[in-house]
């Protein structure tokens, strides 16, 4: 129904309508008229209201249309609103009578191409890349050999059933899965969940353990599935994150956001699976390389060792030369001890014989006591002889021994005389008599060079020398003279006169 045909007729004057009726009239013209619209433009003032609403304006070169997004409709859009995004748009027009403002009630919303997308993407990364969030110096090194590793992924996919297939045939190892959706509005806020669950897990004692390294993956897709990854919330918590996190979103040709602020990026989740993980049977090998090398340099080493002291003992005498001469010592005075013995024994038969010869019958009658003495004193005599040739003996062969035991006697004795003559010198030193003079004192010598121990050898006006340590000097004894013998006094006649002062002396005084 047109606003003309439901406008009231009056043939005479024109026709008279109330505000209200006249605004709901316009309300229903353009709903009805433009009840679904498509509209394209860029996004100014937007505002989202504390009721969960979000107004707008879209305009272009031209032109400037108000919008509104209802509460419900927010969370379902493929675009969320921005300043400046270039969006395309699709809903009603409608009136709000109370301000005679027409606006479209938005339903839904995307993205007006791929060049809107990207400036947005560039906008975004440039904001972070001047705070710093990209920079070399803040990515973490990967562990070598982890035993945990956290994958951030779609429990359902491919993409774990690969990861999981590549750890398990390179080094296997625990594997924690944080299951995630990788596409659409709620993508980037779980797989920002699961970045600050994997954090928040106690490094130690925890029923879950700590992942070592983390592994955000998802296969490939068109820049619009993979727009969650370019999440601005999820680029900050994967830069807070303390654990290493490699990026494997898309594949290789597919560079996102996440990718920038990760410590490594892989090209496909195969390929993170493979930089995390070291090859178990690759470092058996090398094990088993380096035992190897360590016994063969082992080897070589006892071989040049063994080299060395051949070559250091041909330098060196041999043992049985160096015992030789000790052993022909040994031999010649063990043969004079022999035939030592032997005359020895000879010249006891001898003596023995000759006194056998003295012997008559007579000497039977002795007392056997004394035969006994004898007898005994003869084989005691023969015992020490035995015994000092034994002595002799063993006397030349400690003759090395007795030269070192003498030369360390004379050591000790020259030592001690050295001892001896540094004490002399002290008290020699402590006597010398020119060495008080050095601490301010002087000698005394009288005029015929004595020297004067004390101040009654000297008498007044005796001429004597003083001998400093620097030289000496003459001097003058000045003191009393000896007292006259006392003589008569005379007999007093008159008053006598006084005895004129006595001059003052002038003359220097007793040194002592």
């Amino acid at each position: 129904m047109s606003l003309v045909d439901s406008a009231p007729q009056n043939e005479g004057n024109a026709p008279s309508y109330s505000v209200s009726e006249l605004a709901m009239a316009l309300k229903r013209t353009l709903e009805d008229a433009y009840g679904f619209v498509r509209l394209r433009g860029e996004l100014s003032k937007v505002t989202r209201h504390s009721s969960g609403h979000v107004y707008l304006s879209i305009k272009d070169e031209r032109a400037c249309i108000d919008g509104v997004i209802w509460k419900g409709q927010v969370r379902g859009l493929k675009a969320q609103p921005e300043q400046g995004l270039e969006v395309i748009v699709t809903g009603r027009i409608t009136t709000f009578p109370a301000s005679s403002k027409y606006q479209i009630v938005i339903e839904t919303m995307e993205h007006a191409g791929m060049g809107a997308l990207l400036a947005q993407l560039e906008r975004l990364k440039a904001k972070l890349h001047g705070e710093g969030l990209f920079a070399a110096e803040h990515k973490r090194p990967l562990p070598r050999m982890p035993s945990t590793i956290g994958v951030i992924t779609s429990p359902t996919g491919a993409v774990i059933r690969d990861i999981l297939h590549r750890i398990r045939d390179r080094w296997p190892c625990r594997v924690v899965v944080w299951p995630v959706i990788v596409q659409g509005d709620q993508a980037a806020a779980q797989v920002a969940a699961a970045v600050r669950g994997f954090n928040a897990l106690p490094a130690t004692g925890g029923p879950v353990p700590r992942p070592d390294v983390l592994i955000v993956a998802r296969g490939g897709g068109s820049i619009e599935d993979l727009w969650p990854f370019n999440d601005e919330a999820l680029a900050r918590t994967v830069a807070e994150g303390r654990i290493p996190l490699i990026s494997a979103v898309g594949h290789e040709t597919d560079t996102t956001l996440i990718d920038y602020v990760s410590d490594r990026r892989a090209p496909t989740p195969t390929g993170a699976a493979e930089m995390a993980t070291p090859v178990l049977a690759e470092l058996k090998a090398a094990t088993a390389d380096y035992e190897r090398r360590l016994m063969r340099s082992a080897a070589r080493t006892l071989e040049d060792r063994r080299h060395r002291l051949n070559a250091a003992a041909r330098g060196l005498p041999r043992p049985a030369d160096l015992l030789a001469m000790a052993s022909q010592r040994f031999d010649l005075v063990a043969g004079r001890l022999a035939s030592a013995l032997e005359r020895n024994t000879a010249a006891h038969e001898r003596d023995l014989l000759r006194w056998a010869s003295r012997l008559t019958p007579g000497l039977l009658d002795r007392p056997r006591r004394l035969k006994a003495e004898r007898l005994a004193e003869l084989s005691s005599r023969l015992d020490s002889a035995a015994l000092r040739a034994r002595e002799n003996a063993e006397r030349r062969a400690r003759l090395p021994e007795l030269d070192e035991r003498m030369a360390a006697a004379v050591g000790r004795r020259l030592r001690m005389a050295s001892d001896r003559l540094a004490s002399l010198d002290q008290l020699r030193n402590s006597l010398d008599p020119n060495r008080p003079l050095k601490r301010g004192f002087a000698r005394v010598h009288k005029a015929d060079g004595a020297l004067a121990h004390g101040a009654g050898e000297l008498t007044a006006g005796e001429a004597v020398r003083l001998v400093f340590h620097d030289g000496d000097r003459a001097a003058v004894v000045d003191g009393e003279a000896p007292p006259a013998p006392p003589t008569p006094a005379p007999k007093p006649t008159a008053k006598p006169a006084p005895k004129p002062a006595a001059k003052p002396d002038t003359r220097q005084g007793d040194l002592f």
